[in-house]
């Protein structure tokens, strides 16, 4: 899913500049002569974990757009273009939120996402190829699904988990990175290289970890937004789009662009558990079960 990578990229990079300027600053906080205090630490990690992923949520629209060069459509100039603004439009006064920036973006791939810092400042942007080989029906149900990814505030959610993460591999990180310099290295004063070697190490391997949590959440969200696009678009719509999905991409994508298409990628096992989209067929098997009851 092209929204997830871009804030999880977005916000490492951010982390990553917002912790480097503070240490050439010589801003930290969390350390005093007794070594580290853990509350200035906590303090120091929650505003650096919580600081990228809202700024990552502030410019993903913008870099949503950039990323895969999407145009909005200000002025509809074909049949399809203005279809597109009306299906947004009604399906945004249906779920009760703003009507979002409608964008398109020229790929032969079946792609769609939705972006924004709040559900009332959001944006929805398909490829050419969803809507050259798509029926009108499967294309709105698609646009239902992304809707409702809109109206639940799933990218608001996203960046509150990642703040939440974000925060803790920071904290501990040091902590390992402390008890490390000074218990191993035997450093008295300040911070030795043993410190700062370790506290990248463990932010990547916490980091790794910690993003098991936030594609966890993104899988969970996928069902929430196939049952929002049923109820925008229809069941019957909703299941024919993921099994036209299906269809188009019989074989997984490469492990490089499953995160980015709609469908998401296939896995089992442990890779499973960094997948950002539940396996189609799970997908179908929910709208079908919750049609049934």
């Amino acid at each position: 899913m092209k929204r997830v990578v871009l804030f999880l990229a977005t916000n490492l990079a951010i982390v990553l500049v917002l912790s480097v300027s503070m240490r050439l600053l010589g801003v930290e906080p969390y350390l005093n002569e007794q070594g580290l205090n853990l509350t200035s630490l906590l303090v120091f990690a929650a505003i650096m974990g919580f600081g990228g992923s809202l700024i990552s949520l502030a410019v993903s629209k913008w870099m949503a757009k950039k990323s895969v060069g999407a145009q909005v459509i200000t002025q509809p100039q074909t049949a399809t273009e203005k279809w597109l603004l009306q299906t947004v439009e009604r399906q945004a006064k249906a779920a009760g939120i703003k009507i979002p920036e409608v964008a398109i973006w020229d790929s032969p791939e079946v792609n769609a996402f939705a972006t924004g810092m709040s559900k009332n400042s959001s944006l929805i942007a398909v490829s050419t190829g969803l809507l050259q080989k798509m029926t009108r029906e499967e294309a709105e149900a698609v646009l239902g699904h992304e809707m409702a990814h809109v109206a639940n505030g799933d990218m608001v959610t996203l960046a509150l988990i990642q703040g939440v993460v974000n925060t803790f591999v920071l904290f501990l990180s040091r902590v390992i990175g402390h008890t490390v310099d000074r218990v191993v290295f035997k450093t008295e004063r300040g911070n030795g290289p043993a410190f700062w070697v370790t506290v990248i190490i463990a932010d990547l391997v916490l980091g790794i970890l910690a993003s098991i949590i936030v594609m966890w959440f993104s899988r969970r969200r996928e069902f929430r937004a196939d049952a929002g696009g049923a109820r925008l678009a229809g069941r019957g719509a909703m299941i024919a789009a993921l099994q036209r999905l299906s269809s188009l991409h019989p074989q997984p994508l490469p492990d490089k662009m499953a995160a980015f298409g709609i469908s998401g990628g296939g896995g089992s096992g442990f890779k499973r558990l960094f997948m950002t989209h539940p396996p189609l067929e799970e997908r179908i098997a929910a709208l079908k079960a919750s049609n049934e009851r």
